[in-house]
């Protein structure tokens, strides 16, 4: 079979929200770019990710030209809720930072990237099969890969690796120099999405002895609520009458009373981790995203910590490619790695504190409880949350 060669400057591999903003950013300043996507576009689109989106964020999708929807039908969300032992305190984020967060599906961004992507007229291929990366440390790098029964090899200056963590593209780090941070929680989050009224006009993080619980949304008719449980507990463990009896357990008791139930559309279980691979880049590949590190959905920061990640790597390219300089390139994992480190430390913070699990000891249960209501009555503490929670600037 014979095979098609294509050539660009910039090869992306992964063709998710990460993956089409980098080349959204890159086109939009003359730098070409093709994408490959192991599913199909219907497929990326049903997938259900996380809603809230940082100040940094937005500003990034802004000044990408695809955040007209996000500022019209957005949430704009200036604070949340943390609840203990019943009772609920809230962090006042515009108060204590000037800025917000919006509540905006993945979902929602991702088809905002593609419509932006279709009228510059991006080349992306879906459903591609048997990728494989070659001659990363020589002038050119390829990209071979079978799509509809074809056989492609892109010739490029560089590739994205923004294909997640089940990915191939990190494999491509040589191992002798690779390597993996991991923190496994001793928990899981079971979520549901309904078409219900959603319990608060913010979120609400609830710790509670029998166990963490988080009440958010999409919109204001579609509710997303989590509660965690064991490791072993399965989908069929928890049908919607028992999910919601837990939930109402679990939340303030003033907003249990208004809880509005209905029938879940979407049902999930999602085991709690961090991981971060370093470097973040090798030779000619630079990864982005779940392709380099794995957050705890806690406080929201996966997809923000790899929109941060595309606004280096994008910068770097515009650099190299309008200036001529690589330093931006060359320094992408070192700069990219200060910020996820950052997160790691929040994320632990706000995971650890906020569930309950067998491992706890007493002590740690107790401490746990002091420093929440210390956050309670601290300005200066709630003040640092906040600049957390609506993302370290860029």
């Amino acid at each position: 079979m014979k095979t098609k060669k294509l050539h660009t400057q910039v090869a992306i591999i992964g063709g998710g929200p990460s993956g089409l903003l980098l080349s959204q950013i890159l086109m939009r300043q003359n730098i070409e770019t093709i994408i490959i996507e192991a599913q199909s576009r219907e497929y990326v689109l049903k997938r259900i990710r996380a809603g809230v989106l940082e100040h940094g964020s937005v500003e990034l999708l802004k000044n990408a030209g695809v955040g007209e929807r996000i500022i019209t039908d957005g949430i704009k969300h200036d604070g949340f809720l943390i609840s203990s032992e019943n009772e609920s305190f809230r962090i006042d984020l515009s108060a204590a930072t000037g800025k917000s967060v919006y509540v905006y599906g993945q979902t929602e961004v991702t088809i905002d990237l593609y419509k932006a992507q279709d009228k510059m007229k991006a080349n992306i291929f879906h459903c591609v099969k048997d990728v494989n990366i070659s001659d990363l440390n020589s002038t050119k790098s390829k990209v071979q890969f079978n799509c509809s029964k074809e056989n492609y090899e892109i010739t490029c200056d560089y590739i994205a690796g923004c294909d997640g963590s089940m990915g191939i593209s990190k494999n491509y780090i040589p191992k002798k120099i690779k390597k993996s941070h991991i923190i496994n929680y001793p928990f899981s989050w079971l979520g549901i999405l309904s078409n219900t009224k959603p319990v608060n006009d913010e979120l609400i993080y609830a710790s509670h002895e029998r166990g963490f619980a988080l009440a958010s949304m999409r919109n204001e008719n579609l509710s997303r609520y989590y509660i965690q449980t064991p490791h072993t507990d399965k989908i069929e463990h928890w049908p919607d009458e028992l999910f919601w009896d837990e939930l109402c357990i679990r939340l303030p008791k003033p907003y249990c009373r208004t809880l509005e139930r209905g029938k879940s559309i979407e049902k999930s279980v999602t085991k709690l981790r961090s991981l971060i691979l370093e470097p973040m880049q090798w030779k000619n590949l630079f990864l982005a995203g779940d392709a380099a590190h794995i957050m705890p959905p806690t406080g929201a920061k996966g997809l923000n910590l790899a929109f941060s990640d595309i606004f280096y790597l994008s910068q770097g390219f515009i650099s190299y490619y309008k200036k001529g300089s690589s330093t931006k390139l060359n320094n992408y994992s070192k700069i990219a790695l200060k910020r996820v480190w950052k997160t790691v430390g929040f994320s632990k913070w706000m995971t650890s504190i906020l569930h309950n699990s067998n491992e706890n000891s007493l002590i740690e249960r107790d401490l746990n409880k002091l420093e929440l209501a210390e956050l309670k009555k601290s300005e200066k503490a709630q003040k640092l949350v906040a600049e957390q929670y609506v993302g370290v600037a860029y």
